[in-house]
């Protein structure tokens, strides 16, 4: 998922910092019915102080996004995983929110049933990834997370590590050797979470000129890569 032209996203991932594993929660990869879930998810998230009208005008931007961004270069993969609440998505849809006025339009625009608690992306495109040679050639065998997010109410249950976990699988079935990832220098949560996991900061060279999340410019992030141990077969 690309970013947004509506706002300046400070691509912090939102992420538990004490989890405690919830064995409710199902990781799999979105479906086309998840799609305004993800949208949700992501703009509640990130941009949790925009209010009606401009939150549903930012949910359809991301929506629109997510359907157009699954294009992608020959040889490349993406897909987008969500952390889901097992037997829930049969629900009732529940339009606005408690904070929702009709008349002063004053709160926030929600038309979900809060199933998908969080969210996360991985592809190969290598977009964020520095170039290779003096041809600046798309780095290949190394997967890329960006967009992850968990819903305040379900933080700290393990959810953003069984999402990275999975994250991690689906980068193996790819056939790559490593995953790499930006995280705001100014989480120690989310860095700390990375870490946990395996992934070591990388030091860009003094001078290099790295590709990097396009996000408010005053965002300084950590470069973070992990090397994956792929099956051996017989």
């Amino acid at each position: 998922m690309q970013s947004l032209p509506l706002g300046a996203c400070r691509a912090t991932q939102v992420v538990d910092l004490f989890p405690t594993v919830s064995p409710e929660i199902v990781v799999r990869e979105a479906r086309l019915e998840d799609c305004w879930e993800v949208a949700e998810t992501h703009c509640s998230s990130f941009f949790p102080e925009y209010s009606f009208p401009l939150d549903f005008v930012l949910r359809v931007d991301r929506l629109v996004a997510m359907l157009s961004g699954f294009s992608v270069p020959p040889g490349c993969r993406r897909t987008c995983l969500v952390a889901v609440i097992g037997g829930s998505l049969d629900d009732t849809l529940i339009f606005g929110s408690e904070d929702f006025r009709i008349g002063g339009f004053d709160g926030k625009f929600s038309l979900n049933r809060g199933y998908v608690t969080g969210i996360l992306t991985v592809d190969t495109v290598a977009d964020f990834l520095p170039r290779k040679g003096p041809l600046r050639q798309r780095r290949t065998g190394i997967a890329y997370i960006s967009n992850v997010a968990v819903r305040e109410r379900d933080r700290r249950k393990g959810i953003a590590k069984r999402l990275i976990a999975k994250a991690e699988a689906q980068a193996r079935s790819w056939g790559c050797r490593a995953i790499a990832l930006h995280c705001d220098s100014n989480n120690p949560g989310a860095i700390k979470l990375y870490k946990g996991q395996g992934f070591r900061s990388i030091k860009v060279p003094q001078g290099a000129k790295w590709p990097r999340p396009k996000t408010s410019p005053d965002v300084e992030f950590n470069f973070m890569m992990k090397l994956l141990n792929t099956p051996t077969t017989a």
